[in-house]
C-alpha cells in the first residue's frame, strides 16, 4: 500500500473535528534516531549483547528500562535487576550525549506552525526521561510545547507500545479519541495510539521499512514532513 492509496482518508477534516495534535519526540520532533541508535547498540555490546540499530528503530518508544528488559528476555538473561537497568541507562546516556545537542527534523518547524494556525492543540507524548526535555524543546521551538502537554516515561507505567501514554494523553487534553490525530515514526509508538483509538499518521524518517509501520496498524504512512505539511494543508 502505498501514499496515494490513502490519500482521500488524509482529508483530516472528514467526518471528524480534531482539536489536538500529539506528537511523538525522538525521530519525530527531533532528529535524534540514529543517535540513539548508535548508543543504544553500543551500551548493549557492552554487556556483551547484540542489539542492532534496526532493532533500536523497532523498540523505540519504549521507556529505557523497558528496553533493558526486552533485550535481556531476548537474549535469555532474564529479568533486569535495577542496578543492571541504571548501569545500562547511564551508558546509553552518556554515549547519546557525546553527541551533543539534538537536532530539530527538517520541516518540523513548519509543520508546527501551521498546526498552530489551525488552532489546533499540541502534545508531546513520548518514552523519554531526559529531564531537560521542555529546555530542549523550548529551545528550538519556542511558545509551542509546555509541561502541562507533555507525556513522559515519568508520567506512565507501562509506556508504549501499551496505550497508556496516549490515553493520558487524551485525559489531559480532555478529548476523545476521535479528536486528535498522532503523529509517530516507529511501530511501537503506532501500536500505543491505535489501541487508544486514534488515528495514526508514522512518518517514516528513519531506517524502517514502510511495511513495518502499516503492519503496526498506521492509518497513514508519509516519506517526511514535507509530505505531513502537504496533508495539513489540504485539512477542510
Amino acid at each position: 500500500m502505498n501514499y496515494s492509496n490513502k490519500k482521500e482518508e488524509m482529508k483530516l477534516g472528514d467526518n471528524t473535528k480534531i482539536k489536538a495534535v500529539f506528537f511523538d519526540m525522538d525521530g519525530v520532533i527531533f532528529d535524534s534516531m540514529p543517535r540513539h541508535a548508535k548508543a543504544w547498540s553500543e551500551a548493549m555490546a557492552l554487556e556483551g549483547l547484540p542489539f542492532s540499530e534496526y532493532q533500536v528503530y523497532l523498540q523505540e518508544g519504549r521507556t529505557g528500562s523497558g528496553t533493558v528488559t526486552d533485550v535481556f528476555l531476548a537474549h535469555g538473561r532474564g529479568v533486569p535487576t535495577e542496578e543492571d537497568i541504571k548501569r545500562i541507562y547511564a551508558n546509553k546516556s552518556r554515549l547519546f550525549d557525546a553527541f551533543g545537542d539534538p537536532i530539530p527534523m527538517r520541516g518540523m518547524a513548519e509543520v508546527l506552525e501551521k498546526v498552530k494556525s489551525l488552532g489546533l492543540e499540541i502534545y508531546i507524548v513520548t518514552g523519554s526521561g531526559q529531564a531537560s526535555l521542555l529546555d530542549t524543546l523550548n529551545h528550538y521551538f519556542p511558545n509551542t510545547f509546555y509541561k502541562e502537554k507533555m507525556v513522559t516515561a515519568y508520567d506512565v507505567k507501562k509506556g508504549k507500545p501499551d496505550p497508556e501514554p496516549y490515553l493520558m494523553a487524551l485525559e489531559k487534553a480532555g478529548l476523545q479519541a476521535n479528536e486528535a490525530i498522532v503523529v509517530e515514526n516507529a511501530p511501537l509508538g503506532v501500536r500505543s495510539a491505535k489501541g487508544a483509538g486514534i488515528f495514526t499518521i508514522a512518518v517514516n524518517t528513519g531506517i524502517l521499512k514502510d511495511d513495518d509501520l502499516w503492519q503496526a496498524g498506521a492509518d497513514v504512512v508519509l516519506p517526511d514532513m514535507a509530505a505531513l505539511l502537504a496533508l495539513l494543508n489540504n485539512k477542510k
